[in-house]
């Protein structure tokens, strides 16, 4: 049996390690920023719900760019969100100074309606 065998197929070396023909596959050298929330959601809901997709990305290097766009799309749409939504709720600093408790509870509720809408329209969209 041959030491070295690369399959026209596909491009892939593969070296003879006892009885097996193991691929010579390496993990690329880049070194991208750390996940944020929404990144790591979705990488959990394409590796949990897309598998075939999620394992074509992670091996054409092209899983943790659309990881930290979709983490980036998801942070400026929250922002966007929020801002609007407390526009229209007339959520101000004055009412955080004169009823800090309605305040608190109505950015919650605020936040919490636009991650709702951020996790059903781009993370597990």
């Amino acid at each position: 049996m041959k030491k070295h065998y690369t399959d026209e197929k596909t491009g892939i070396s593969y070296t003879l390690h006892g009885d097996v023909y193991l691929p010579g596959l390496v993990c690329s050298e880049h070194k991208y920023p750390p996940l944020g929330k929404y990144g790591m959601l979705r990488q959990k809901y394409l590796k949990e719900n897309h598998k075939l997709l999620y394992s074509r990305m992670l091996m054409n290097d092209t899983l943790w760019p659309h990881l930290l766009e979709v983490d980036q799309q998801a942070h400026d749409m929250m922002d966007t969100i929020v801002e609007r939504m407390k526009q229209e709720r007339g959520i101000t600093e004055q009412l955080k100074a004169d009823d800090w408790w309605r305040w608190m509870r109505e950015m919650g509720n605020v936040r919490n309606a636009a991650e709702e809408f951020i996790l059903q329209e781009i993370v597990y969209a």
